[in-house]
């Protein structure tokens, strides 16, 4: 069905909605900083994993990375390609499966390698190993997210590295960064060379990670591709990749909630409504931040509300006591069943919801390049019920 991109008043339902004009935007931004770079970048999962939109990938880019047997089994059966693949601590029990879906593993430490890695190159000889390093500087503000956290279970440190590595090590993976820009990657490659780069002539290739919010406005394009280049003109056999996620997903979609009632207490007014910020918004909660919403601007915590108009607490429907976020101010009274439009939430979303309270997922749609909206899936009974299985 066609439906309006700004109100999306066709649709009555909770649903993410991807938008492959934007998606296609980011796609090309990729692979153009691909192409002059040198450096390969890949998809990873963590942050973006809807299978069914990996055709429009295909088109643009060639690989995927993965943190586990299943993520591995969906880059390798429903993207076409083995993946890239880390995980802090693969299973014996799965390490041979992970190692036949993956073209490079990386080890989480040097035990896990010593341990793990004549399995995997048993089962899949053409699999490149790497070692992920810690190079125990990160800029990421909240610690929640920061990789290279003191205690970081992350890596291995450049004092417990060998002097000569292992044979059977390809490569480094690396790290460091969450929805940073091309200056903070230019300060962390200056403390990544100064730990590693000794042991740079014994590996093939490097991977700088994700975190490489390149798709953002603002973002450095131009300087990133010259921080790539400058580090492989100093390490010309040294193939580089990057493995962002949320680049890929950045503001290609909202997720369409609807209001289903509107309660008060002791002056504050909350719009409940029929997505959870627990179940289907959770770096909201986590990260946290305060998402966009159309059509409403946020009121600051230093802000007198009284007086304000149509000031409203979103609440979740779940029986979380916290499934709420701050206040909004709309240009008009929020009445039951319409509309309450949430801002890019396409990545980290789709991927880390869940089904808390038995609170349904809500449907994912693919917004055509014609007008025309796709529905990919639609969430119901059964779906809670196997997670319960």
């Amino acid at each position: 069905m066609i439906v309006n991109k700004q109100t999306f008043s066709e649709i009555s339902v909770p649903t993410y909605i991807l938008e492959e004009e934007a998606l296609r935007r980011n796609l090309t931004l990729i692979s153009h900083v691909a192409k002059e770079s040198g450096a390969e970048i890949i998809l990873a999962f963590k942050a973006y994993a809807l299978w069914k939109t990996f055709p429009i990938f295909r088109e643009y880019i060639s690989s995927t990375t993965a943190s586990s047997l299943n993520e591995a089994r969906l880059g390798f059966e429903e993207f076409g390609a083995p993946t890239h693949t880390y995980s802090p601590a693969y299973l014996d029990s799965e390490i041979e499966a992970v190692a036949r879906c993956s073209s490079h593993l990386t080890f989480n430490s040097l035990t896990q390698f010593e341990r793990l890695h004549g399995a995997a190159l048993s089962a899949n000889s053409n699999l490149s190993i790497g070692l992920r390093v810690n190079p125990e500087y990160s800029e990421v503000g909240t610690e929640l997210y920061n990789p290279c956290a003191p205690g970081s279970r992350f890596g291995v440190t450049s004092i417990k590295l060998p002097d000569v590595l292992p044979s059977a090590i390809e490569g480094f993976h690396c790290h460091c960064h969450c929805e940073s820009g091309a200056d903070v990657f230019e300060r962390t490659l200056v403390h990544i060379e100064e730990k590693f780069s000794r042991w740079f002539p014994q590996l093939k290739w490097i991977n700088f990670g994700g975190g490489h919010l390149m798709t953002r406005k603002g973002y450095d394009v131009l300087h990133l591709i010259n921080i790539i280049k400058g580090f492989r003109m100093r390490y010309p056999h040294l193939k580089v990749i990057l493995e962002p996620g949320s680049a890929f997903g950045w503001q290609t979609g909202p997720l369409v909630s609807q209001v289903v009632d509107v309660v008060e207490d002791r002056g504050i007014r909350t719009a409940i409504l029929d997505v959870s910020f627990t179940c289907h918004m959770p770096d909201c909660l986590e990260m946290p931040y305060m998402p966009a919403v159309r059509g409403a601007d946020v009121v600051g915590d230093d802000e007198d509300v009284n007086g304000m108009e149509h000031v409203y607490r979103l609440g979740g429907n779940s029986c979380l006591s916290g499934d709420f976020m701050g206040q909004w101010r709309f240009d008009h009274e929020l009445h039951i069943g319409e509309n309450v439009i949430f801002e890019d939430m396409l990545h980290y979303t789709t991927v880390k919801t869940n089904m808390f309270n038995g609170v349904n997922h809500p449907a994912i749609a693919l917004l055509r390049m014609d007008g025309n909206l796709e529905i990919l899936r639609q969430y119901g009974y059964d779906d809670y019920k196997n997670r319960m299985d």
